[in-house]
Order: C-alpha cells, then sequence, then structure tokens
C-alpha cells in the first residue's frame, strides 16, 4: 500500500478519512435540508425565531443553537472515530503493512467490524448530544412534549445520515479488505448472519422514517388544530365584548365564564393595566407566554403562544374599562401531552409488529442463502454422488440464484465425472508413454540374461550327453562323476541367477503398465521400490551415459503403504527429467536420497542441470507444462503431484537455482505410512 500518495488533483485521502468526510458531508447536507423547515415542524411561534425576542428570552438564536448543537454532534463522532474507532486503520494506512505496529489480522477484524461500531454509536451518541441540548433554551422548559419531538426529531435524522455513512464506510473499507485477502475464510470472529446486518440497517432507518412521520403528522395536527380554536375563540370573544361595556374586571371574568369552551382544559384570563393576571384555574401564566402578550400578540392579530415547541397557544383581546386597557384571553392546548403519548404508543406497537415481520422475512432469506452456502460447501468436501439440488421457493434474485447454483451442481458433477475419467486417460496415457521409452531397455535387459540361459543349456546338454557315454567306460571313476555334477549345478546356479533377474525385470514393467482401474494398496519396503527404480531406469541411464547415485540413509525395510507402481512412476518421471536437463550432456550424476526427516519420508532427486527457468518453475505444480515439446505431455509433474497428495497424503517440493541444478522432494508423511 503506498503511503503519502499525492495525485494531480491534490492530497490523496486515505479510506478513514473518507469515511470521516462522508459523514461531515452528509450530516452537513440533512442540516442543511433540516434548518429552514426545523422551526416550522416543531412549531415554534411566529416571530421567535432568530429575533431579539429570543436572545432576550434564551439568551440564544436558533440559528446559534442550530449550530452549536451541529458542532457538538460533528465534534463527538470525528473526535472518536479518528483517535478511537480508526486509529488502528489509520496507523496501517500511514506507514503500509511492514511498517504498521498492527498486524494484517488486526486490521481486517477491524475493517469488519469498524462500520457496524461506527453505525451503532451514530445512533447511540446522538441521546448524548439531545441530553445536553435540552439544557439549552431552545427547550428550557419542562421536559414534556417539547423536548421529546425535538428529541424524536434529531434522532430520526441522525439515524437517517448513520445508515448512508454505514454504507459508504462499507464501500470505501472494501478496496482495503480485498488487497489484504489471503486465506478463503473470514478475518476475525464468527461471522454475522445476514439476517442480522439487515436488522441493524432496516430496523434503525424505520424507526426513523416512522419517528419523523409522526413529528411531521403531529405538526400538522397542531397547525389545523390551533387554527380551528384560534377563530373560535376570536370569534367568541368578538361577539361576547365588542357590544359590552365593563365597569371591573370582575365583569371581564364574568362573561369570559360564560363562554362556550370547547373542551374543560380551555382557561380564560384578565389582564388588568397594572399588568396583573387573574386565571380561572389559579395557574399563572408562563414568562414566555406573557412575553409573547405584550410584544408580540399585536402583530399576530391576538394570536399567543406559550412556548417554543409546546403546543398550547392563546388569543387575546384588549378591552377598555372605565378608559383603562385591559385584556382577556382565552388559553387552550392544542394537543397535549397525552395524544402525543398515544400516536408514540400507537407507534410502538406498529414498529413491534414491523419489527417481527422484518426479523421473520430477512432471517428466510438468510436461511435460503445458508442452503446455497452449505450446497457449496458440500460441492467441495462431497463425492459429486451426494450433491442435492435446492428446492426453488421464490421467483426473485434468489430464486435466480437457486436455479444457477442447481446448473452448477449439474456441471459439476458432470466436470467431476468428466476429470475422473479424463484422469484416467491421461494416466494411461503417461504409463503408455513411459513404456515406450521402457521397451528398448527391455530388450537390451532381457537380451543378455536370455543368452547366457541359452549358453547355459548348451553347456548342460554338452555334460549330459559326456555323462552319458561315461556310464559304462571303466576308466571313469567316481571323482570324474562328481565332477560333471558339480559343472552342472553350476550351470543351473547360472541359469536361476538370469531367470531371477527377468522375473525381476518382468514384475517391475509389469506393475508400470497396470491400468489405473486396477491400482492396488499394499504394504512395500522402501528397498523393493529402489529395487525396481534401478531396473527400469538402467538402460534410459546407460543410453545417456548418465549415472545414478542411489543413497540409502533410513533401514531400507522401512515400510509404506499405498500403490508402489504410482509410487514408481513418479520417481522414474523425476529421474527422466533430470537426465533431459542435462541437455545431452554425458558423464554426470543425478542423486537418488532417502531419509527421515522428523516424522517424514523424504526421497530426493537431484540433478546438476542449468536449473528450471521462473515461469516453469511456478507452474509445475498449477497446470500441465513441459519443455519437451512435442516429445512432452506436461501430464508428469502435474500427476505426480496429484498421485503423491491423493494415494499419499504428501507433498511435493522443488527447489532449483540458474546453473547449479533442480531438486525434487517426495515428502511422505510417516504417521500415513
Amino acid at each position: 500500500m503506498e503511503t503519502q500518495k499525492k495525485n494531480k488533483k491534490g492530497l490523496h485521502l486515505y479510506a478513514y478519512q473518507k469515511v470521516i468526510l462522508s459523514y461531515v458531508i452528509t450530516l452537513s447536507v440533512c442540516a442543511w435540508v433540516l434548518y429552514p423547515f426545523m422551526h416550522r415542524i416543531l412549531n415554534y411561534p411566529p416571530g421567535t425565531v432568530d429575533t431579539q425576542f429570543q436572545i432576550e428570552y434564551g439568551g440564544l438564536s436558533y440559528t446559534s443553537q442550530f449550530i452549536l448543537l451541529y458542532i457538538i454532534v460533528v465534534s463527538l463522532f470525528v473526535l472518536y472515530q479518528r483517535f478511537f474507532l480508526f486509529k488502528k486503520i489509520a496507523n496501517f494506512e500511514k506507514n503500509g503493512p511492514s511498517n504498521s505496529k498492527y498486524s494484517v489480522e488486526e486490521i481486517r477484524k477491524t475493517l469488519l467490524t469498524a462500520p457496524t461500531k461506527f453505525y451503532l454509536l451514530q445512533i447511540i451518541i446522538p441521546f448524548i448530544a439531545i441530553t445536553i441540548g435540552l439544557g439549552m433554551p431552545i427547550v428550557k422548559h419542562e421536559l414534556e412534549s417539547s423536548g421529546i419531538t425535538v428529541a424524536i426529531l434529531w434522532v430520526s435524522i441522525l439515524t437517517f445520515n448513520a445508515t448512508i455513512s454505514y454504507v459508504f464506510s462499507k464501500n470505501l473499507f472494501k478496496p482495503i479488505l480485498i488487497s489484504t485477502f489471503k486465506e478463503n475464510r473470514l478475518s476475525g470472529k464468527k461471522s454475522t448472519k445476514l439476517s442480522n446486518d439487515m436488522i441493524l440497517l432496516l430496523l434503525p432507518l424505520l424507526i426513523a422514517g416512522l419517528f419523523f412521520t409522526v413529528i411531521v403528522a403531529y405538526s400538522r395536527l397542531v397547525n389545523v388544530r390551533g387554527d380551528d380554536f384560534y377563530y373560535y375563540y376570536k370569534n367568541e370573544l368578538k361577539y361576547n365584548f365588542d357590544n359590552n361595556i365593563y365597569h371591573d374586571s370582575n365583569e371581564l371574568m364574568d362573561t369570559l365564564s360564560h363562554l362556550d369552551y370547547i373542551d374543560g382544559t380551555h382557561t380564560y384570563f384578565v389582564i388588568d393595566s397594572n399588568k396583573n393576571i387573574s386565571t380561572s384555574d389559579g395557574i399563572p401564566l408562563t414568562d414566555f407566554f406573557r412575553k409573547y402578550i405584550f410584544e408580540l400578540s399585536d402583530k399576530y392579530d391576538g394570536r399567543v403562544y406559550e412556548h417554543y415547541a409546546v403546543n398550547t397557544q392563546g388569543y387575546i383581546k384588549h378591552i377598555s374599562v372605565n378608559g383603562e386597557d385591559y385584556i382577556v384571553g382565552v388559553r387552550f392546548p392544542i394537543a397535549g401531552e397525552d395524544a402525543l403519548v398515544y400516536i408514540i404508543t400507537t407507534f410502538v406497537v406498529l414498529f413491534g409488529i414491523i419489527s417481527f415481520l422484518v426479523w421473520y422475512y430477512s432471517s428466510s432469506l438468510s436461511n435460503q442463502v445458508k442452503i446455497i452456502v452449505n450446497g457449496l460447501n458440500d460441492i467441495n468436501t462431497k463425492n459429486n454422488s451426494e450433491f442435492n439440488k435446492i428446492p426453488i421457493v421464490s421467483n426473485d434474485e434468489l430464486g435466480e440464484l437457486t436455479v444457477a447454483f442447481n446448473k452448477i451442481q449439474d456441471l459439476t458433477k458432470k466436470n467431476i465425472s468428466q476429470i475422473h475419467d479424463n484422469q484416467q486417460t491421461l494416466m494411461e496415457r503417461e504409463r503408455l508413454a513411459s513404456l515406450g521409452q521402457l521397451i528398448g531397455g527391455i530388450a537390451h535387459n532381457l537380451k543378455t540374461p536370455i543368452m547366457s540361459i541359452s549358453g547355459a543349456a548348451e553347456g548342460l546338454s554338452d555334460l549330459i550327453k559326456e555323462y552319458d557315454s561315461s556310464i559304462d567306460d571303466p576308466e571313469v571313476n567316481s571323482k570324474d562323476h562328481h565332477d560333471i555334477a558339480h559343472d552342472m549345478s553350476d550351470w543351473i546356479a547360472k541359469i536361476k541367477t538370469h531367470t531371477e533377474y527377468m522375473s525381476d525385470v518382468i514384475t517391475a514393467v509389469k506393475g508400470q503398465a497396470v491400468t489405473m482401474s486396477n491400482q492396488e494398496e499394499i504394504s512395500f519396503t522402501i528397498g523393493e521400490v529402489l529395487k525396481r527404480v534401478d531396473i527400469l531406469m538402467k538402460h534410459e541411464l546407460k543410453n545417456a551415459i548418465i549415472y545414478l547415485n542411489i543413497s540409502l540413509k533410513t533401514d531400507e525395510n522401512t515400510v509404506i503403504h499405498g500403490d508402489i507402481n504410482s509410487l514408481i512412476q513418479v520417481i522414474n518421471n523425476m529421474i527422466s527429467n533430470s537426465i533431459q536437463a542435462y541437455n545431452g550432456k554425458t558423464d554426470e550424476t543425478i542423486d537418488l536420497i532417502v531419509e527421515k526427516e522428523g516424522n517424514n519420508l523424504i526421497i530426493s532427486v537431484r540433478d546438476y542441470g542449468p536449473g528450471l527457468p521462473n515461469k516453469v518453475k511456478d507452474k509445475l505444480f498449477k497446470e500441465m507444462i513441459t519443455t519437451k515439446g512435442k516429445n512432452g505431455t506436461g501430464l508428469g509433474l502435474y500427476m505426480s503431484y496429484s498421485t503423491i497428495r491423493a494415494h499419499f497424503k504428501g507433498n511435493i517440493t522443488v527447489d532449483s537455482e540458474t546453473d547449479k541444478g533442480t531438486t525434487f522432494k517426495i515428502i511422505l508423511p510417516l504417521h500415513f505410512l
């Protein structure tokens, strides 16, 4: 990973910086969209937003309070992200994998869990910020519907922002996860379920959406009912006070008491010329309500508001009593806490039902994906005869995925069967190619003992004739008979030696001619293996004038269990490759070394030729590759590797240096043997 990278457009941003920047940008956009509408949604009284009235009453304007709350939220998140949540990621990105004080495994764990932690904290931390905000002048009132409304609105906005940031962080961290991917597994703790991720993402977003809808609906309800109450009481007071003459405040209270009130919670009050206030329920008017009456009510045709985001309003009318100005009015709650509690209760019930449905549906989706995952694992671990098709239970993308999976299963079965057939054909072809090379050696190996046996037969024939003619010869004594018998025994011993040698040749060749379907796992010794290798490779080595130096550094009676013919073919293939590595040079040596290293039996084939090119060495055990042109199939080492892995649970390694030679090591674990 590059560090301190720059490009033509400017300073390069690391992934963790992009996540922080995306959070700030999305929250800024949300705040910018919310700013002009928040005071309307919260039903702030007209004339009290960013005015002298607001500053005198609360100490801060609406804009100042909004910016302050925005700064608190952003600061909390940015500081936490940079110095706690993304600390490891920042160190890793800036210093690179080699210089980072954190391992790649630690970074992958952090990358996989950080978006979820970040997401949850964006939902939890707003409550802390809102708790601080509730102490601000903007809501410096008892924690009634105003505080609840403000909290719900901010939680909704911040949850929406958290969802956007969650998606961004997932995508921004993906390149690092891809670049650090080395193993076919998840890093970190046990993987989470898809259903949990869906619930984690959908439910908070659902809460935010429903909360916001509740607030908007509640705001609209307050506006409509407020207008209805306002116009009703405006007409009532006009009808009852415009055509009457009053002499004191008692008459005003009496008239107010006979009004037709819409609700029993609606109260009335009278304010005399000295600003003394009398209320029908004995509860004094709030400071905000009184201030609004004296400073702003005339501007808004007598309409009065009790507080910021508190849904109690009023209407006042100025009355002249004995030349002095009195104020009469009605104070009416529009939608009290009971209404909001009712709405929230309904929401909670609805949310519970929806949450259950989301959980149930997401679990169903997760289980269907899990079935496909298990099916893919079965392909990796089971025989093709054990594959089971997955039933199609939907006509959506998951249904299409299931159809594609079933097709892959069919194709996999077909391919596995084809691979088995091809493997047998290719192995047989390789065996036949090897046998073709052995034909000349067989003829040469058998020619000498056959001629020797033929000579021995003629010698025996002569001795038989000599013995037959000496039977009645009086000059032949018992010593002569014993000499003839001794000569006959010598010829028979020579015949026996040659026939045993021929038997060994035939056995070795027959073993290599056995088809794959006739492979048999038996117990044999390393001594038997070396004996057959020596016989089968003798002619090829002699023709090439190459010497095979066999070094047995362990007990020749070490028992191996498996297919002896396959192991011999692998060793012969490596010796043939070593012969060809000398490119026609003669009087060279190939070392065949057998030794024990720990719990492994190591069979090494070493030549001192030019070595293997890197492009060939990298592909030896991964694909069929050959440097022999038309004379090679590329199957030898590729299938040798497969044979040792499959039949002996072992491994083959190669070590090659330019102009120094190549060493192949067959590693056979002793615990398997």
